[in-house]
């Protein structure tokens, strides 16, 4: 590993201003309203066992939503095309690993938690002085929906930080793409049930003579761990998270995974999953409710749920400070 080098960063000087941080937000919400029209074309509810129900019974908060109430599948879609075309074109093999070689060469800032949500908030809200609700309050929002439905504390704290990833937009990001957007596992032959896949056309991946075969670089049930997953906001907070705090493994898949829809909505990548992946795959599947239906609950009063959620993150972040 390269040695580490420390960034203090300035949120006037050092955060990229150049870099707008409504727009990637506006893109991560058309995003999200894609794949909360193609949850409400094919609903599929799943039973649970006695000693799974604190987790993986389902949601309670959005039974009373009618998630057929959005604009039409194709109207959405056409917002999100171009991004996806360059997303594809882009998340190669070489890419990935030279983003994960640039995370483990240095620390880009040392926030706490609760710093790092502050940070997210000035750096996405502050590009929009009209915008109505608070980064903040919608990381909220995701985590007040899971506590009122009585999941356990690391479940809402899960909730809580699950989007902190985007911070990466002001560090390392080379655009939206590398950000944002359904994740899907590069090295291997790009599946058909990603989102738009003729856009991988212009990806050189998908004529290489490794990487475009079945398998690729991975063997059939090397689990999930082993696997490359497009590099963004999820795979960059789970490595953050990952030796920093004492989450269990369904919190970490759940950061993980939480965009990666070609595995959790559409069955894709079974061939490389193992024991263990099961296990996570009915843990991030519990979780996605909270992601893509609490966007529209009520506004939460940061003052009043604040002190509630430092101690959550305390429980969970035992060395305070995070390197980012």
């Amino acid at each position: 590993m390269a040695p580490i080098a420390l960034e203090q960063p300035n949120v006037a000087e050092n955060f990229n201003d150049h870099k707008d941080g409504l727009a990637l937000e506006a893109t991560s919400d058309n995003i999200d309203e894609v794949n909360v029209l193609k949850a409400a074309l094919k609903v599929k509810n799943g039973t649970a066992t006695q000693e799974e129900k604190d987790i993986y019974e389902n949601s309670q908060f959005d039974a009373d939503k009618d998630k057929e109430q959005f604009r039409n599948y194709e109207d959405a879609c056409d917002r999100v095309k171009n991004f996806y075309k360059e997303q594809h074109e882009k998340q190669t093999v070489a890419y990935n690993l030279r983003a994960r070689n640039r995370f483990h060469s240095k620390t880009r800032a040392e926030m706490t938690i609760w710093e790092a949500m502050e940070r997210l908030n000035t750096l996405i809200d502050e590009s929009d002085p009209d915008t109505s609700l608070s980064q903040i309050e919608h990381l909220l929002q995701s985590a007040e929906a899971i506590r009122r439905d009585g999941k356990p504390r690391w479940f809402q704290l899960t909730g809580l930080i699950h989007d902190l990833g985007k911070l990466l937009f002001f560090f390392d990001a080379e655009g939206q793409w590398d950000v944002v957007g359904d994740t899907f596992v590069v090295g291997c032959k790009f599946d058909d049930r990603i989102i738009y896949p003729g856009t991988f056309e212009n990806n050189p991946d998908s004529k290489d003579p490794i990487y475009s075969t079945e398998h690729g670089i991975y063997t059939p049930g090397c689990g999930l761990d082993n696997v490359m997953i497009s590099w963004g906001h999820d795979e960059y907070l789970y490595h953050v998270v990952k030796d920093q705090s004492t989450l269990p493994d369904e919190a970490l898949a759940m950061i993980r995974y939480h965009s990666f829809y070609p595995w959790h909505k559409e069955g894709a990548y079974r061939w490389m999953m193992n024991e263990k992946d099961e296990k996570m795959l009915a843990a991030v599947k519990a979780f996605n409710p909270y992601d893509l239906y609490s966007k529209s609950d009520g506004v939460p009063k940061v003052e009043d749920l604040k002190d509630y959620y430092m101690e959550l993150i305390d429980e969970y972040f035992p060395q305070k400070v995070i390197r980012w």
